[in-house]
């Protein structure tokens, strides 16, 4: 349910411009087809980190996380939470993204999706205008 509310709400922020011809399996992102989500990969503490890793290791998530041609914009540690990871994708990938964190991270992580847009120039323009 969680994946078909993220799906929903990508589709309504890229606007509502349709798509004449759909993007393939492993097109690159563009304008009007690039979406962001940020990932929270929450750790499980009721475990040690070690035995995490192990897991993490057995499951071969680095090796398939993130999926080949998917851009990394940031991938950061939050202590008391886990990973904090945001990617770049064609909308189209949306699907593969989510199989390979469903297949190689859960157990080790808790999982949260977030449609992610960059605001950073907006926010500092704001920012700037209201100092003037």
């Amino acid at each position: 349910m969680t994946i078909a509310a993220l799906a929903a709400a990508l589709l309504v922020s890229a606007g509502a411009q349709a798509q004449t011809t759909p993007p393939t399996g492993n097109a690159a992102p563009t304008s009007d087809s690039a979406i962001m989500v940020t990932i929270f990969f929450k750790h499980d503490q009721s475990r040690p980190l070690s035995e995490l890793n192990a897991q993490l290791e057995r499951q071969r998530f680095y090796k398939a996380f993130p999926p080949e041609g998917v851009e990394v914009v940031s991938w950061y540690v939050m202590m008391g939470v886990g990973q904090v990871v945001t990617l770049r994708l064609p909308a189209s990938r949306l699907r593969e993204v989510n199989r390979v964190i469903e297949n190689s991270a859960w157990g080790a992580y808790h999982t949260e999706f977030y449609p992610t847009y960059d605001y950073k120039a907006v926010g500092i323009g704001n920012h700037e205008k209201a100092k003037q």
